[in-house]
């Protein structure tokens, strides 16, 4: 497994982390204390992570 796929890899899993962190501030569930504009931002932060882990992994050649 090369670097760029590893990179990849954390980035959508920080992504994900991302999401669901966004997600539960923005139904104020778990007691994150955001508010529902603030919570916004690591949603959209997350998609970013998420798509951006996802492209890399997917337009990574194997070298076998």
């Amino acid at each position: 497994m090369n670097q760029k796929r590893t990179f990849g890899s954390i980035l959508t899993v920080l992504g994900i982390i991302g999401i669901i962190i966004g997600a539960l501030a923005f139904l104020g569930v778990g007691g994150i204390g955001l508010s529902k504009m603030n919570s916004i931002v690591p949603f959209v932060v997350g998609l970013i992570f998420f798509f951006a882990g996802i492209n890399l992994v997917k337009t990574t050649g194997d070298r076998a």
